[in-house]
């Protein structure tokens, strides 16, 4: 089966798995051979753990025996740099940081290792998660694969790319501005940001109140499986949900058929920001399969998006400027552009904090009573495909005009593969739900991809591969 094993899904692996087709051993191996062939033309990855065999092998063992953990068990999942590994350091993809490897793991790779996957390496991303471009001072440009020209988005870039190119059946992420949804859309992977507290992290740090910990895979029902394992409880968050013993892959094919959905779709979300011919196409089509399932389906714009972009950009610089406080003597070693965001929070005061918190309450109020009307709302992930890295990297448009207002409020959302464009580039669309809705959005999302069907990642890793054979690093 060779290198096609890294083309498969986390189920498809398990069923592999269970019937001794194939073993952890082999998947394990041929993902490193994956990375060592590919990885050079993209950088995807930071770091990869020297015992990724001898977990496989652990792996293999229980399979053997006819005891895994669970499903996921011996399933290869690489974690984003900003999230602790045991053993391995946590960069948060800059320079600032020490190379000191971490005590204990965060309380998603303590669930997955429970579960028996192996988190065998680090993702790169932009310096602290601070942007929607993955490149940094410490570990360089990461490129889109389906054009290195172009940028894969971020801050969970290398995350995208590493799934895409079957660098590991699944990715964990996260976002805080559309850092899981904006690299999906650009790679055509799947990408779901959870509701606020639905899966526990620690640290959380000073972007804790906005930034969300999900999965990234190659097909809906695989990070429908990884939510419910990683959103098992943890008491190191604080903020952590009720833990209600959810099974959301089961919850897939549970769910009612659409008929009676309430469905609202908007390609601006009232915005003056016009997303491109392709981006706007493929919600208006979203919506018309809804319709044409028995949906209730109708244009409408939830209240207050740009009051909450505004609210969003000023907690944002003051959460740069609060990571950055105390790094004086390191603060050379910093992006530029981290630099600019944290001068611009040294002149936010406290009184225009506390007001920014005080209106993303009454923005939220607003919105909830929006979901109480609506079930989901489908919507633009970002107003058009990858940009290329130039522009990615110097243009203030880049920012999360169409993500960054479910951060503040709490929302799930997804980033789902919607097509592709003229010149072989993936579009996603987002699919939002009402505060704790998440099984509701991974059942629309799954529904969807029933119909889109899914990127052409085999063909693009084949091309790829034969670029690879005589290309330089990137």
């Amino acid at each position: 089966m060779g290198s096609d094993l890294c083309g498969l899904t986390a189920w498809e692996l398990s069923g592999l798995y269970a019937n001794g087709r194939t073993s952890p051993v082999d998947v394990m191996k041929t993902t490193l051979e994956r990375i060592q062939s590919l990885d050079p033309t993209v950088n995807a990855f930071c770091q990869v753990a020297d015992e990724a065999l001898e977990s496989a092998r652990a792996s293999e063992a229980r399979w053997q025996r006819g005891a895994p953990l669970s499903q996921l068990d011996g399933v290869p999942v690489s974690i984003k740099d900003n999230i602790a590994v045991a053993g391995l350091p946590t960069r948060y993809g800059s320079r600032a940081t020490m190379p000191e490897a971490a005590a204990s793991d965060s309380p998603s790779v303590a669930r997955l290792r429970e579960a028996g996957a192996i988190c065998f390496g680090k993702t790169t991303m932009p310096d602290f998660a601070h942007k929607i471009v993955t490149d940094s001072p410490l570990t360089g440009t990461t490129r889109n694969p389906w054009d290195r020209s172009r940028t894969p988005g971020g801050s969970s870039g290398g995350a995208a790319v590493a799934v895409a190119l079957g660098m590991g059946a699944v990715a964990i992420g996260t976002d805080g501005g559309g850092s899981i949804r904006i690299p999906a859309s650009f790679t055509g992977v799947f990408g779901f940001k959870p509701s606020f507290g639905r899966v526990p992290h620690a640290p959380r740090g000073p972007f804790g109140l906005l930034s969300h910990v999900g999965p990234m895979t190659r097909c809906v029902e695989d990070a429908a499986q990884i939510l419910t394992i990683i959103s098992r409880p943890d008491s190191r968050d604080w903020y952590a949900l009720p833990f209600e013993g959810a099974d959301y892959a089961r919850g897939l094919s549970c769910l009612p058929v659409p008929g009676g959905i309430r469905i609202a779709f908007s390609p601006t979300l009232g915005l003056p920001v016009i997303a491109e011919a392709a981006i706007h196409d493929a919600v208006v089509r979203t919506a018309a399969m809804f319709r044409e399932l028995g949906a209730l389906v109708h244009v409408a714009d939830p209240p207050g998006v740009a009051q909450c972009n505004a609210v969003h950009t000023t907690l944002w610089r003051a959460c740069c400027r609060q990571l950055t406080d105390g790094m004086t003597d390191r603060w050379a070693e910093l992006d530029p552009s981290l630099q600019a965001y944290a001068q611009a929070g040294n002149g936010i005061s406290r009184g225009e904090l506390l007001g920014a918190l005080i209106e993303r309450e009454e923005l939220g109020a607003a919105v909830n009573a929006f979901f109480e009307r609506h079930d989901l709302l489908i919507c633009p992930v970002y107003p058009d495909v990858a940009p290329s890295l130039t522009e990615a990297s110097s243009n203030e448009a880049s920012f999360p005009h169409f993500t960054a207002w479910c951060n503040q409020l709490g929302l799930p959302a997804a980033s789902l593969y919607a097509g592709m464009t003229a010149t072989r580039l993936p579009v996603g669309i987002q699919i939002v739900g009402g505060r704790h809705a998440d099984a509701l959005v991974l059942w629309a999302s799954h529904m969807l991809e029933r119909a889109f069907g899914r990127a052409p990642f085999g063909e693009l890793t084949r091309e790829l591969s034969a670029a690879a054979a005589g290309a330089t690093p990137a």
